[in-house]
């Protein structure tokens, strides 16, 4: 589990999921670096690919949603399970195929809070879906 998620968790709450970036999702990155790896900058685009992988950390807890992205400059959002109206999943071709795509949950009032290129988004969806129905109804 995730440091970050760690350190988000209060008293009484535990992670019912966790998902992961998709490695396919960075496909593009590995790739542009194995083309530009002639001219010696192959390793930043494999290392930003490696860095988006490594520091997105995304978790449904018995109360909320945590998702956390960034390396040095960070972004977070936390969402509560009973404010959030709705769960859409994103998976284009390649994601269908390769088993990726991008969630995106909408809160109460205008938040939203997209999460790109995780790994099982059906998964994450229907594991949201059973813990919001748990927690709230």
């Amino acid at each position: 589990m995730g440091s970050f998620i760690d350190s988000t968790l209060n008293d009484g709450e535990v992670v019912r999921h966790e998902a992961k970036v998709s490695i396919w999702s960075l496909a593009g990155w590995i790739i542009l670096g194995l083309v530009t790896l002639p001219i010696f900058i192959g390793p930043v685009f494999w290392l930003i690919a490696f860095l988006r992988w490594k520091t997105t950390e995304l978790a449904v807890t018995n109360r909320k949603v945590v998702a956390k992205f960034g390396f040095i400059s960070r972004d977070t959002t936390e969402l509560l399970l009973p404010k959030v109206e709705s769960v859409r999943v994103h998976q284009g071709i390649f994601g269908r195929i390769f088993n990726y795509g991008s969630v995106i949950i909408s809160g109460t009032g205008t938040s939203q809070a997209p999460i790109k290129g995780i790994s099982d988004p059906m998964i994450f969806r229907r594991q949201f879906m059973e813990t919001q129905q748990q927690v709230v109804g």
